[in-house]
């Protein structure tokens, strides 16, 4: 339960003012069709964080737990680090012709939009952290949804009122509080 709880979390922290959050706002205010939105940002979430949760358990074999550890740690300082970063929507990731209907079209546009992202970058380190990888992955597609659904639904409006640079802050002040964590207890 524990790596469900953190993972969603981080997750739904981490988005708040992310480029994907940005995106799923350029989708709502085009297309206004919230449902098959927010179902693209679950299967492309979905996909993109089971391999990425892959990666993560698939790295903490391979490198072992007492390396792991070392590398956990640094990861989750970075990601302190890079919260305090704020995110732009490329114009590349913005320009979103259909590749189908919208939900085909966001699946697409948000899997390839959430490739190298702070929530992927945080799920391996939290599936090499945890060893419930279905406990992660169901954490950050949950905490991606959190984020992502209301906006889908309430968009601009919703946006406006969020304090990001405070969210960020709390999410840095997770990340880190992690790396001291797993560096100082293992």
């Amino acid at each position: 339960m524990e790596a469900f709880l953190v993972s969603t979390g981080i997750v739904a922290l981490a988005e708040v003012g992310d480029k994907t959050q940005l995106l799923t706002l350029v989708l709502a205010a085009r297309w206004r069709r919230p449902w098959p939105i927010v179902a693209g940002i679950f299967v492309a979430t979905l996909a993109n964080h089971a391999l990425a949760g892959a990666l993560g358990a698939w790295l903490m074999r391979v490198v072992g737990p007492d390396l792991m550890r070392w590398i956990l740690g640094v990861s989750f300082l970075a990601m302190a680090a890079w919260m305090l970063v704020p995110d732009k929507l490329d114009e590349g990731d913005a320009a979103t012709k259909r590749v189908g209907g919208v939900f085909l079209t966001t699946t697409v546009v948000f899997f390839l939009v959430e490739m190298g992202d702070k929530t992927q970058v945080a799920t391996v380190a939290l599936a090499a952290r945890f060893p419930s990888l279905l406990a992660v992955v169901a954490g950050t597609t949950v905490g991606m949804l959190l984020a992502n659904a209301p906006v889908a639904f309430f968009g601009e409006a919703l946006a406006r009122r969020l304090p990001v640079e405070a969210v960020h802050r709390v999410a840095a002040a997770l990340f880190a509080i992690l790396g001291v964590a797993v560096l100082v207890l293992g």
